[in-house]
């Protein structure tokens, strides 16, 4: 009876370190939303972009001028608002359901630890799109994003480290195909997060 006692007690501390140590906040529909707000606008994108009916190929862009820049840049900037102020008020929301702080040692060293790739992908973004090296700009998004994810994912659950890996993965193959960036875009930020936030709403947010 004592050893039971004893490995309750130790299986509650080991719970307890766990929260302490990892944010377990994240909502999975924050994923589910993410990737919808991301399918919506490529499509946005897409129309802007090849303003033909000849399909996605690489001499079908039309990001000549300045104005279809500005647009793809207003689009990519609200999808990212969208995403992150619904993983904030999703995240908040499940913190104060389960009487837990969003705002901890856990989520600031994932804050942190995913920021860094992300700043950086995203000051290199600015400097291909001044450079006017629009090919290139989807996979930098893609692989930066998901070093991020494999960054921060020490500090959050385990599942994030795979998206991340899947998004690197999808980088590095739209790289190989210019000219088809945003349908790699699609699938790296609308697909998977659809699928990701799926399971992890499956796994830790489903009747709890």
């Amino acid at each position: 009876m004592k050893e039971k006692d004893l490995m309750a007690e130790l299986s509650s501390i080991r719970s307890l370190m766990e929260r302490s140590a990892k944010f377990i906040s994240l909502h999975g529909l924050s994923g589910v939303l993410a990737g919808i707000y991301a399918l919506i606008g490529a499509y946005i994108g897409y129309r802007l972009v090849y303003r033909t009916d000849n399909g996605m190929t690489y001499d079908n862009y039309s990001l000549h001028d300045q104005e279809t820049i500005s647009k793809l840049v207003v689009v990519a900037v609200l999808v990212l608002i969208l995403s992150i102020t619904t993983a904030v008020v999703l995240s908040a929301r499940k913190a104060q359901q389960r009487h837990q702080k969003i705002w901890n040692t856990a989520s600031k060293a994932l804050l942190l630890n995913a920021g860094i790739p992300l700043l950086t992908g995203g000051l290199l973004i600015l400097i291909l799109l001044y450079r006017g090296y629009f090919g290139v700009i989807a996979p930098a998004c893609l692989i930066f994003y998901g070093l991020a994810l494999i960054s921060g994912s020490h500090y959050t659950f385990n599942d994030v480290k795979w998206l991340g890996i899947l998004q690197v993965i999808l980088g590095l193959f739209a790289a190989m195909m210019p000219g088809y960036g945003l349908l790699f875009w699609a699938g790296g930020f609308g697909v998977l997060h659809i699928i990701y936030g799926s399971v992890m709403y499956a796994k830790y947010d489903r009747a709890k």
